[in-house]
């Protein structure tokens, strides 16, 4: 019986939830002095938290004097930022891997290539397996010359993250071009010509687009509807108030710099532009995965793309109008403006001091007439907005002690 009694107990162990510690490259290249600046530029540039972020990369690392020789060059911090993510590879090329590259060669997209940066295809490598065990590497915009090649291997853990040395940084006139700011670039331009061109229009219709420039070289993330999305909800915006329409744009603008990485790696209430003490104007960002939503108590949108991302700006365009209970009833089919919330003691105040207008007043309705309240499962679901991980032992525990009794009545 004591040994059925250890089986059961063993398995009980085995359906018990464990997590496994994901790849962290500073701490990587930590143990490798002679990658020290190449590893401090991966900090500086935000790489590193992208980096951390994938599931299948190859970093292919560069030593001080090969870093020296970029710095040389005094590019501005948002260049070198290029130059480095073309020596992110999106995929998985172990040392092994290296050496049995189909056909002897291959293209590797970059990460320089997937913020959209890049010219054409300039954000891809040329791979090849050269004569001698020796491998090249070299932009695709190159056309077929290959000024670096492979040293060996640094550190990897198989399919997850490959760490390798190559010879010398990869030459890019791409990469290297000069970079404007992110805080020097015209928002609404950018927003126009990737997708987001009537929300970009609104925008400058407003007095919130001062807002959004006034907010920018401290810090700013947009949330910008896709033309579509934006359409599809102008009725709507039609209806609501001056000062409604101003509130609705500056909701779709966080008074902070969050990169992708951390709208991944963090869940939980976000302040906005349009926060203003018992106006909360919050919503709730929420991932699963790869796939990071936007709650609010009316509608849930999904980021589906990135404009740029680059300390101190990031702009990411959503499937929906996020449309905040301070402005609508949770009904679907309520097309005008409800009134705000009567004020909340502990209504959070926003995290950070920024330049913003006064919410508007509640709609032209009774003042005690609240907004419709959210669905019954809302408040469940955002229980666990702090935790990236949970798990529901309790059918584990049922099963284990029923198998337990069965055992005890044999």
């Amino acid at each position: 019986m004591a040994a059925v009694a250890t089986v059961v107990l063993s398995l009980a162990l085995l359906l018990l939830p464990h997590t496994t510690s994901a790849h962290n490259i500073t701490h990587i290249l930590a143990k490798y002095p002679q990658f020290s600046t190449f590893n401090h530029y991966l900090t500086e540039t935000h790489l590193a938290a992208e980096i951390n972020s994938r599931e299948t990369i190859t970093v292919c690392a560069v030593d001080n004097a090969g870093m020296a020789e970029l710095l040389s060059k005094h590019l501005s911090i948002y260049t070198i930022k290029n130059v480095i993510s073309l020596h992110v590879l999106l995929d998985y090329f172990g040392a092994k891997k290296l050496h049995q590259i189909t056909n002897g060669t291959a293209l590797a997209a970059t990460m320089f290539q997937a913020t959209g940066s890049a010219p054409g295809s300039t954000g891809f490598v040329n791979i090849t397996d050269l004569k001698g065990g020796k491998v090249g590497f070299g932009p695709a915009e190159n056309h077929g010359t290959l000024p670096a090649t492979f040293v060996k291997s640094v550190e990897e853990i198989p399919y997850n993250i490959s760490v390798i040395q190559i010879s010398t940084m990869l030459p890019s006139a791409s990469a290297e071009a000069p970079t404007p700011e992110p805080s020097q670039m015209n928002l609404t331009s950018l927003m126009s010509a990737h997708g987001c061109r009537v929300f970009a229009e609104t925008l400058l219709k407003s007095p919130a687009e001062k807002t959004f420039d006034e907010n920018a070289d401290g810090g700013l993330t947009v949330f910008c509807p896709g033309d579509d999305a934006m359409k599809n909800f102008m009725p709507k915006f039609k209806n609501l108030t001056a000062d409604g329409k101003q509130s609705l744009l500056e909701y779709h603008g966080v008074p902070v710099y969050q990169s992708m990485a951390s709208l991944k790696s963090n869940n939980g209430v976000m302040n906005t532009l349009a926060t203003d003490g018992a106006k909360k104007y919050d919503f709730v960002v929420q991932n699963d995965g790869d796939v990071v939503t936007l709650k609010t108590k009316i509608v849930t949108a999904k980021i589906t793309g990135t404009l740029i991302d680059e300390q101190p700006i990031a702009i990411f365009t959503i499937n929906k109008v996020l449309m905040p209970k301070e402005l609508f009833k949770a009904s679907a089919a309520a097309d005008t403006p409800a009134p705000a919330p009567a004020p909340d003691a502990d209504s959070p105040e926003p995290s950070k001091k920024k330049k913003k207008h006064k919410a508007p007043a509640a709609a032209d309705t009774p003042a005690d007439s609240p907004a419709d309240g959210p669905s019954d499962d809302f408040a469940d679901s955002t229980a666990d907005d702090n935790s990236a991980f949970s798990y529901s032992a309790g059918p584990v525990v049922a099963g284990v002690l029923s198998m337990w009794f069965f055992f005890l009545l044999l």
